[in-house]
């Protein structure tokens, strides 16, 4: 009896040994984001969305085995900023105008990266290297120029029609109401080129106190025409009603509606302001490890260029733009279309980050205050 006694009690425990070991298993797992748990990745919504899932979200979740989960935000700090204080961190990564990835980094929202674990590019070129000046940070990864460019619809027009900065402007020659961002960002940068400063200006003015007042004279001068907008869903729509005859708008954004919506729009790019934007993992979120993978995927040159067969936005490794074809749905040369072309960068200030970094918050209420008056 004895024997039989110590038998049971042995396999119990070994029963209980795997008990523990797949209970440990499925913790990591869940913790890695694999199986059902998976992670939520924060993105822009609409068309620009729609091309990051196709072209790394799916095949991400294809290879790992991870669900990538997607929400959509109007960008800024302030939802990230809430769940890292409260420790209460749902979101896993998301996806951020650069300067915005810099200021999260140094307030120590985004789990630092590490950019020489990141895939290097086909000719063994690393990441650091292969990444265009500037266009990366501590916290970031993946990465895609996109534009802040204005447009109109073509049938809204009889005769001239615009085609310099300057004409977004002006009310006398081309009278009707223009949509533009509820947002100093860009905003201020046009005001400025559209009243004479030449592009390689703009910062050093704009960091004075009467280049402000400049900016915003100039923005007084069609304030009472601006319908304002919040989602880059909504300038092409607004052509398309005619509820404007020009909006400001991401380049991307206006190329979907012209390709897969036959829209009559034209985009100026005079004047563009050429921006990017990186992917960033939330600090503290329990599903660090899935996180990372996704990020490094997210990195690969790839991932970033198969954006630019969905929608006009190119990457910000200098391998990418060497992938750079077609539209996958159209067949359209994406080349031209993007924001980077050569063609489209007669006259285009590159933002900087550094700058909106260090002036955002200042800006953001002189331009609430300006927009109650």
């Amino acid at each position: 009896m004895t024997g039989h006694r110590s038998e049971r009690k042995a396999a119990a425990r070994g029963g209980r040994q795997v008990f523990v070991t797949f209970l440990l298993a499925a913790l990591a797992c869940w913790h890695a984001g694999c199986g059902t748990g998976g992670i939520t990745v924060v993105s822009w919504g609409g068309s620009y969305a729609e091309a990051c899932k196709k072209a790394f979200f799916d095949p991400f979740s294809a290879e790992t085995g991870i669900e990538v989960r997607v929400e959509s935000f109007n960008g800024g700090l302030a939802q990230i900023r809430a769940q890292v204080e409260t420790g209460n961190v749902h979101w896993d990564v998301v996806d951020l105008e650069f300067a915005d990835v810099v200021k999260g980094c140094d307030e120590g929202l985004f789990e630092v990266i590490d950019i020489d674990e990141f895939p290097p590019a086909p000719d063994g070129t690393s990441a650091r290297d292969d990444y265009f000046e500037g266009t990366y940070s501590e916290c970031g990864g993946g990465g895609t120029y996109y534009s802040g460019v204005y447009a109109y619809n073509r049938e809204s027009f009889s005769g001239e029609r615009p085609s310099t900065l300057e004409d977004f402007f002006d009310l006398g020659k081309f009278p009707g109401r223009r949509g533009m961002r509820r947002t100093p960002v860009v905003n201020l940068e046009l005001a400025l080129m559209a009243d004479g400063v030449p592009t390689e200006e703009v910062y050093a003015v704009l960091s004075t106190p009467e280049g402000v007042d400049r900016a915003f004279r100039k923005l007084d001068t069609i304030k009472s025409d601006v319908v304002w907008w919040e989602t880059g869903a909504q300038p092409p729509q607004m052509l398309a009603d005619r509820e404007v005859v020009m909006s400001t708008a991401f380049n991307g954004r206006i190329f979907n509606a012209q390709v897969l919506e036959d829209q009559p729009f034209t985009i100026v790019w005079d004047g563009q302001v050429l921006d990017y934007g990186q992917l960033a993992i939330v600090a503290g979120t329990p599903r660090i490890e899935a996180a990372k993978q996704f990020l490094l995927f997210a990195s690969r040159i790839e991932s970033m260029a198969a954006v630019g067969r969905y929608i006009a936005y190119s990457p910000t490794r200098r391998s990418g733009m060497d992938l750079i074809t077609t539209h996958a749905e159209t067949g359209i040369d994406m080349r031209p279309h993007m924001p980077s072309a050569p063609e489209n960068l007669a006259r285009a200030l590159r933002n900087n980050p550094e700058w909106w970094t260090n002036h955002a918050e200042e800006m953001t209420e002189r331009f609430s205050a300006w927009l109650a008056r």
